[in-house]
């Protein structure tokens, strides 16, 4: 597990850079004057999506289930300045998207500040349980709730989720600004019915552009009638949208109870945004713009991935697809780690003609006899023959084909790897005691992991497969699925955590590999 790791500048050091270096206002959450006269103020919470956490480790039964019964029969609760909302049941799922709850209420157009609770629950005819999206800060012992602070003044958050810029705060939120993760509270490997949700807030305001009355006349100096979506008025690459949104911090001075608010990035003024790279997932600002779509965060680490898909073949050879249950576990396991894992899978776009073609064996080799259809596919398939497409140094990239040249899958240079649908499926049969699901999860997540620069003595080492071999019980505390000793069984890297002969994959890996290494 990748611990937080928290900051030992002082407080006041990092106020006093901030004061010299950004725009900062304090202000109090006393009445106000209306703060928005073209409107009625109403604010909506959305919520996204919702996704449990559970272990994905060894053993033929789930160890971490939220509901022992059943999969969770999830419920949200909201409550906005004490007034409680509740959503229907969703029931016996584990993973859900486009969530239909929002709530939408009004509030006092002279306060700044609304409060806001969020809460997920797994309903039980012997009692309702409360799930964990909690990072713990607060002073009981387990805190599985969420309590934020929305400004209408600005139309942004704080509290137990807020814009994790890099400031010398003492409690990073490394989950991300509208996601909140269960396990930030060190349970990663723990049953303490860990899920995911994400979600936004939002308010209503006259010309529709996301921005608040307030902050427009008062920081922007815009007309709030105009929507401005879409400007690039510095000409830094991004619109005033993205800006607004993510250069922004405020926090509560529990001295007088003021509320202050920090500028970083000012759509009004240039900043190096093609450079800057401040979580260093190897995506620049700009290239965290492209991919807002998709739910990227500059300030929280995120992994792109494209998969293509091979189709059927001509003699009942069934088309090469990773199961959707596949997915979700590779999904679970990044995510746990607040590295959020975005699969374009083409799914939502890709029609069967846009599928590989079928290809008895799909072939990755070297020397004088060098015949690598797979850097063809890469290079027709995700660059479409275009050596400056932008998605080369944003996605990695890995197709499911029918057989590869090794018998399960394999990867060639630092971004573009493949798995064997007809190897794999052979693995299962030969031995049936293991999960479909896990074993094609995990042999994508051993191909990824090359090009994310896991290497250490313990991987792919061919003598350390079975407990006859020496090398297994040599490698036996290096439970990662770049350990050939337990591919197939589980869906994790490792931490680190066992002492000798084990490594801390999760550490040591570098989402910049395959642009640095790009051969």
């Amino acid at each position: 597990m990748k611990n937080v790791k928290y900051k030992t500048i002082s407080l006041l050091l990092t106020l006093g850079f901030l004061l010299a270096s950004t725009t900062s206002i304090a202000l109090s959450n006393q009445q106000n004057d209306d703060l928005d006269p073209l409107i009625d103020i109403e604010i909506t919470i959305d919520i996204k999506s919702i996704r449990t956490l559970e272990k994905t480790d060894l053993g033929l039964f789930p160890i971490d289930k939220i509901d022992v019964g059943s999969d969770p029969d999830f419920f949200v609760k909201i409550i906005v300045n004490d007034e409680e909302f509740i959503s229907e049941t969703w029931e016996n799922t584990k993973y859900l998207y486009d969530t239909p709850f929002s709530v939408t209420v009004d509030v006092p157009d002279e306060t700044e500040i609304v409060n806001i609770t969020i809460q997920l629950w797994d309903a039980n005819p012997s009692g309702d349980v409360l799930c964990d999206l909690s990072n713990n800060w607060d002073t009981y012992q387990e805190n599985f709730d969420i309590d934020i602070q929305y400004s209408i003044k600005t139309g942004h958050w704080f509290g137990d989720d807020f814009v994790n810029h890099d400031i010398g705060w003492y409690y990073p939120d490394e989950s991300g600004y509208g996601r909140l993760n269960g396990c930030d509270d060190g349970s990663i490997y723990q049953n303490n019915k860990d899920c995911e949700l994400w979600f936004d807030i939002y308010q209503n305001d006259y010309d529709n552009d996301g921005i608040p009355y307030w902050t427009e006349v008062n920081i922007y100096d815009t007309d709030p009638t105009i929507d401005n979506r879409g400007e690039d008025m510095d000409e830094d690459g991004v619109p005033i949208e993205w800006e607004h949104k993510w250069g922004h911090f405020m926090y509560e001075n529990w001295r007088d109870g003021t509320i202050k608010h920090y500028w970083f990035y000012n759509p009004l003024e240039w900043e190096d945004h093609e450079n800057l790279d401040p979580d260093m997932d190897s995506l620049t600002n700009i290239e965290e713009y492209k991919t807002a779509e998709w739910g990227s965060d500059p300030f929280r680490k995120d992994l792109f991935v494209e998969l293509d898909q091979m189709k059927a073949g001509p003699n009942g050879q069934p088309a090469s697809m990773l199961p959707e249950k596949s997915k979700e576990l590779l999904r679970t396991a990044y995510n746990k780690q607040n590295i959020v894992y975005h699969l374009d899978d083409g799914s939502w776009e890709e029609t069967e003609s846009e599928m590989i073609p079928f290809d008895e064996e799909t072939t990755m080799r070297w020397g004088s006899d060098f015949n690598n259809e797979l850097q063809q596919i890469y290079e027709d398939y995700f660059l479409h023959n275009d050596e400056d497409n932008w998605r080369k140094g944003v996605f990695h990239y890995g197709v499911v084909v029918y057989q590869c040249s090794a018998a399960n899958g394999n990867a060639f240079g630092s971004n573009r790897y493949q798995i064997s649908y007809k190897g794999l499926s052979e693995k299962k049969k030969t031995q049936p005691w293991l999960d479909t699901d896990v074993v094609f999860a995990s042999a994508y997540m051993h191909e990824c992991g090359h090009s994310l620069g896991i290497i250490n003595p313990g991987v792919d080492d061919q003598d350390g497969k079975y407990p006859w071999q020496l090398d297994w019980w040599k490698w036996l505390p290096y439970r990662s699925v770049m350990n050939y000793g337990y591919m197939f069984r589980m869906v994790d890297y490792s931490d680190g955590s066992r002492g000798m002969n084990d490594f801390d994959d999760w550490d040591d890996l570098d989402l910049t590999y395959f642009d640095e290494s790009d051969w």
